[in-house]
């Protein structure tokens, strides 16, 4: 079976996806050691790590470096493709298609865009039937940014059933984190429903009990390695303890392909 095949049905199991999201080789490749099924990529982090801003469409080469790196790993990967770098159908389908090539399994694409707020729906329906034309292999999770960017609410699940008939195969709505809107996203969409997981919001457990069948992380694990990152700096310039729990050097080296 195909790692495709493979992330297509972890979508379809009686408890949620839970899928971290990787920034490089060495974080992707601890994940899997831990066991996950799969792992995603973080925009934010790639693009941070490359000095560039996220959501702004200026990390093609960046995010295609990655996954070529990621697809050596032994389960699925799915990548953050941000808004697909382009506004033309055939240019996100022929970039989607190079990711699959490398044997990556699915793609995240998103209609917030870093100046006009919102993709005008029709125009994301287009680049989504482009991309499955091309590679129907590929998992698209459409991601709907209405309650991401707090703009538009309404439209989120007008905008999620347009993006199912496109041929997207799970939607993603960042930012929702009220179960009520949950639950009738979930009842209203005839798609994996994927949220983001919000330290706030909703236990893993209590998401699955309201229908959700995968659930991100996104950029938290990175930011959650800069902090610690900055702490243990600060610790050894103070004479403070060090934390405890740190992969040693040959557990890291041990990782490489």
């Amino acid at each position: 079976m195909t790692k495709a095949k493979v992330f297509h049905e972890l979508h379809h199991r009686e408890t949620p996806l839970v899928l971290p999201n990787a920034w490089d080789f060495g974080s992707a490749a601890m994940l899997v050691a831990e066991g996950f099924p799969a792992v995603g990529t973080t925009s934010l982090g790639v693009a941070a790590g490359a000095g560039l801003a996220d959501g702004a469409g200026v990390t093609r080469d960046e995010t295609l470096a990655l996954a070529a790196r990621l697809a050596l790993l032994s389960v699925p990967v799915t990548v953050d493709i941000e808004g697909g770098f382009s506004e033309d159908p055939g240019a996100v389908a022929d970039y989607v298609a190079r990711l699959s090539e490398l044997g990556i399994a699915g793609v995240n694409l998103e209609d917030g865009r870093a100046e006009a707020g919102l993709a005008v729906t029709g125009q994301q329906a287009e680049l989504i039937a482009a991309v499955k034309d091309r590679s129907p292999e590929v998992f698209v999770n459409a991601r709907v940014d209405t309650h991401w960017l707090q703009l538009d609410e309404d439209s989120t699940l007008a905008r999620a059933d347009a993006y199912a008939r496109a041929g997207a195969d799970g939607i993603f709505v960042p930012g929702l984190r009220d179960p009520e809107e949950i639950a009738a996203t979930v009842a209203a969409v005839p798609l994996p429903v994927n949220v983001l997981y919000l330290t706030t919001g909703p236990s893993v457990a209590e998401l699955a009990a309201l229908g959700v069948q995968r659930v991100s992380t996104g950029s938290l694990l990175y930011r959650a390695a800069l902090a610690a990152t900055v702490d243990i700096a600060r610790a050894v310039r103070d004479g403070a303890p060090v934390a405890g729990g740190i992969p040693s050097y040959s557990d890291v080296q041990h990782r490489a392909p």
